[in-house]
């Protein structure tokens, strides 16, 4: 029996509903949804990119964009930055960071807070009007399509841009595909440093070359089923498929139309790719691919680059390039991009505005978004960089940042999301500061990677972080606490792996003094060179336990007992606990 979504999907899902909306926002906006729909309509919603927002912050939305592969074109952040100013802006502001400001995603691309239905049509006048949409952008359908984020603009063993378009455009596009039975992300990364994590994509495409009749072609190798969440993270497989750039296309849009057939629509909890890949095996799956979507002879696999990836690969700085943070040569003499540091993805509209204003004056107007939630300026010409480099917003945006700043990324967390257990963006801030202040590290090491997740969902990457905090709720001097599960030693690459769990639901307040104790032991023990992925490898798990030990220190930890949310205007009748356990347990990136 299909699952109710799926009937709810079946009377009108995709384009369709954009009408929908346009008509409630004429007509009063949340009020005009009916009591007894409103549920079924927001999951339709969610295929234009709008989410309700959590219980107790009735009648607001989110928005997510999309611009695949991160690219901005000139005037596309600003006209973003405009609509946070004017319409992005809660009944109270954020104690951490005020009021009206975007949220920069893992997906490459952007998300609005506090929007009003009955702004939406206006809205999206403004963003359509310089080509920002946020169509496919949420729900069961292809997400927003992660890539490069500066193919052409560095060199690539095998151009990706072309398939980024088609994929964008074309299969993205279709609006036959748009009701899949789970959400669906793709990557393609024409790069050697693995920058758009394959590992983690329901199909990725890495660059590889074949000989094939005596000559060699560069192409991609293709993977399925990577995933996070829910405690079962799966890395992408090999599917034994190489195919030439030109064939590529096909070979993504059949695994799609391949799911969208297939794809298990009872069970939610279990039908991502990742386990219809377990399910049917990755050799019924090539075999059904050649036999019924595709109609040219596959290859099998190439010779991959993946010994050669750097990105969050735990890997010594001199093996390349670990993110896109910091100063680095472009294509074309003479050209530079400059990699912004957002530490925790949420910028100012103020900011964000003055962030376009200096992509103008110094570069082409262009901005790429990476998926470590940071934005980069591209086309800087040498002779303006160091005039670029003295700005004073990027005295806040450092492309230099502490090694904590350049490796911390968190999801949403009960700001917003409605399953979260935990608070997570302004929590974050506070602890960078925090350890800036009070963990000295050896100076080879630049960065550390602390990933934050408000719950098992893990939006925030968690299973994938040098250090990795996932929100739980712990019993602490007799009440319910905000408290962390602390895992260590995960990261992509050559080889994923995935967190280790050391400590289970510590205290917010016990948390920083545990990753201090942690990181003392490392900069303490650690053999010359060594990066904290390697030394997790190399220690043993009791060892690891040991290190980690969680203590009470000077850091601030308010609002402990109600998930931080205290200055958030959740329902008056019950607390954020009461109205957390009666949310549908459905993660807020459904």
């Amino acid at each position: 029996m299909a699952h109710k979504k799926e009937e709810q999907k079946a009377d009108c899902y995709g384009d369709e509903v954009r009408q929908h909306i346009l008509e409630f926002a004429e007509n009063g906006g949340y009020e005009a949804i009916p009591d007894d729909e409103r549920e079924e309509w927001f999951t339709r919603f969610k295929f234009w990119g709008l989410f309700h927002q959590r219980d107790g912050q009735e009648s607001y939305f989110m928005m997510r964009l999309t611009n695949a592969s991160g690219v901005l074109e000139p005037g596309q952040l600003r006209a973003i930055a405009k609509v946070a100013r004017d319409y992005a802006t809660g009944p109270v502001e954020n104690p951490e960071f005020g009021n009206g400001w975007i949220d920069l995603t893992t997906r490459q691309s952007v998300q609005l807070h506090w929007l009003k239905l009955e702004d939406v049509p206006e809205i999206w006048e403004r963003l359509e009007s310089v080509g920002v949409s946020s169509r496919s952008a949420g729900g069961d359908t292809m997400r927003n399509i992660s890539g490069s984020a500066l193919h052409g603009k560095v060199e690539e063993y095998v151009d990706s841009g072309p398939l980024l378009e088609r994929f964008q455009e074309e299969l993205r596009g279709d609006d036959a595909l748009a009701n899949m039975p789970r959400k669906f992300n793709i990557s393609v990364t024409g790069s050697k440093s693995g920058c758009a994590q394959d590992t983690l994509n329901d199909i990725g495409f890495e660059p590889a070359r074949k000989e094939i009749q005596g000559k060699v072609v560069k192409g991609f190798n293709v993977r399925v089923g990577g995933g996070l969440g829910g405690r079962q993270p799966r890395a992408a497989s090999p599917l034994d498929i190489f195919v030439r750039p030109e064939n590529a296309y096909e070979v993504g849009r059949g695994f799609v139309e391949l799911y969208h057939d297939h794809g298990n629509r009872q069970n939610r909890s279990k039908n991502r790719t990742r386990f219809f890949v377990e399910d049917w095996g990755e050799e019924k799956i090539r075999e059904t691919l050649q036999a019924e979507y595709v109609d040219f002879e596959l290859e099998s696999a190439g010779e991959s680059f993946r010994e050669e990836y750097t990105y969050n690969a735990g890997k010594p700085a001199d093996a390349g390039k670990r993110d896109h943070v910091g100063v680095h040569e472009q294509k074309g003499e003479g050209m530079y991009y400059v990699g912004l540091t957002v530490p925790v993805g949420r910028m100012p509209a103020e900011d964000a505005l003055e962030l376009a204003d200096l992509a103008d004056e110094y570069g082409s107007g262009e901005l790429r978004l990476t998926r470590r939630q940071n934005p980069v300026i591209v086309d800087v010409s040498e002779d303006v960089l160091e005039a670029l480099l003295g700005e004073g917003l990027l005295s806040e945006y450092r492309p230099e940042p502490s090694p904590f700043e350049r490796g911390a990324m968190a999801c949403t967390g009960t700001e917003f999301c409605s399953i979260a257990l935990t608070e997570t963006k302004a929590r974050m801030a506070r602890t960078l500061r925090w350890l800036n202040r009070n963990v000295d590290l050896p100076d080879d090491v630049g960065t550390i990677k602390i990933h934050y997740s408000g719950c098992t969902a893990d939006c925030g990457q968690a299973m994938t972080a040098d250090i990795g905090l996932q929100g739980m709720r712990a019993r602490k001097d007799g009440e319910m606490v905000e408290a962390f599960d602390i895992g260590v030693g995960g990261g992509v690459g050559e080889d994923p792996s995935f967190v280790e769990w050391v400590q289970q639901r510590v205290p917010a307040d016990e948390t920083p003094g545990a990753i201090r104790n942690l990181l003392e032991a490392f900069a303490a023990h650690r053999e010359a060179g060594q990066t904290f992925r390697q030394w997790v490898e190399a220690t043993g798990t009791e060892a690891l336990i040991e290190c980690c030990e969680p203590e009470e220190t000077d850091f601030e930890a308010p609002y402990m007992a109600d998930a931080k949310q205290s200055w958030y205007p959740f329902a008056e009748t019950e607390s954020l606990a009461e109205a957390t356990a009666k949310s549908s347990m459905v993660p807020s990136d459904d």
